[in-house]
């Protein structure tokens, strides 16, 4: 009887894996069906990090000038980054934030405004050192600090879009655990959408890593990742197993049952994904995931994919080679996509 029954679970057991290598054949080659058609007015925008910037030892109002003036991006997404704006308690400093908006509007570049806990780059999470024990006052803090966010901002007309949030369910980055919950996201969407309903709420998540559905379902604009090479322990460089299709499929997913038709890449790989931190590795191990071949190449896939805008990640990267090694060819590949799409 037990010889029966240890048979019977091991042609279960392998059953159940050469189902799941099936369904993981079937899965790829649908996510790789071949793609002919693209989006060939497709609108490449720009993500903007000061402290990015700062961090590559750069001039980062002259790197954004020099983005704004000679790359001339229609629309850019900037950040508000907590631990910058309130160093105090209650007492905010919008200057940075204030001069970015401003410099914009003088050249009638559009915006995506993001704020929140989670905000582009590294390391994700900013929180104000003294609300990292106290979740209790850190989301009273937060609310605090959003609404003034949107009354400061919500009467400059180059302000297109609320960004709320930046992947808020993904687990990624150096942040507390469940530092934006669902309770947490829905408050300050709720909130966002009270202060100022004139312009759609955008909500980002992870291309490659989640399923997009609840994100999609609080987003007026769904925005997704887009990364093509990157770096894994124990792996090396990973470049994934996925053409344009996935994308497509996910969109028509969250189209299906979340009601989500505008979707765009929030970000668009065109900087570098290594072994360390930018400085720290040769331009040679640089262009190991990037490079202007490379550039090119991720262009014509996101065009693929036929969402209606993508935003180029890595502008100050490409001002960091440019200024302080010299070597200007992404800077140039990048204005080669703007000026083409304008």
């Amino acid at each position: 009887m037990a010889k029966t029954f240890f048979g019977l679970a091991v042609r279960v057991f392998f059953r159940a894996i050469v189902a799941i290598v099936l369904l993981v054949g079937v899965l790829l080659i649908a996510f790789n069906f071949p793609v002919e058609s693209k989006n060939g007015q497709m609108e490449f925008g720009i993500s903007f990090s000061n402290i990015q910037a700062r961090a590559l030892e750069l001039d980062w109002k002259e790197t954004y000038i020099q983005m704004l003036e000679d790359l001339r991006p229609k629309r850019v997404r900037i950040g508000a980054y907590w631990t910058e704006i309130e160093q105090e308690d209650g007492s905010y400093d919008f200057s940075d934030l204030d001069w970015q908006v401003t410099e914009a509007q003088k050249r009638d570049t559009e915006l995506i405004l993001v704020f929140g806990i989670k905000v582009p780059r590294w390391p994700e999470c900013h929180i104000p050192e003294r609300y990292k024990t106290d979740k209790q006052g850190r989301e009273d803090a937060l609310m605090k600090y959003e609404k003034a966010i949107v009354e400061r901002y919500k009467d400059y007309e180059n302000i297109k879009v609320w960004q709320v949030e930046n992947e808020p369910f993904l687990n990624f980055g150096d942040c507390i655990k469940d530092a934006v919950d669902t309770a947490l996201l829905d408050r300050e969407i709720a909130q966002v959408r009270e202060l100022d309903d004139s312009r759609p709420i955008m909500i980002t998540d992870s291309g490659e890593l989640s399923i997009w559905i609840p994100v999609a379902r609080r987003a007026d604009v769904f925005g997704t990742t887009l990364y093509r090479i990157i770096y894994k322990e124990p792996f090396g460089y990973v470049e994934y197993p996925l053409g344009p299709a996935f994308f497509r499929i996910k969109g028509w997913l969250i189209k299906t049952f979340a009601g989500q038709e505008n979707v765009v890449v929030s970000e668009l790989q065109a900087e570098p994904w290594g072994t360390a931190w930018l400085p720290h590795m040769t331009i040679e191990e640089q262009y190991v995931s990037m490079n202007p071949e490379k550039f090119q190449e991720i262009i014509e896939y996101t065009q693929k994919t036929n969402f209606s805008e993508a935003y180029l990640w890595g502008v100050e990267w490409w001002y960091w080679l440019k200024v302080k090694k010299d070597i200007p060819d992404m800077w140039e590949e990048a204005r080669k996509v703007m000026t083409q799409r304008q």
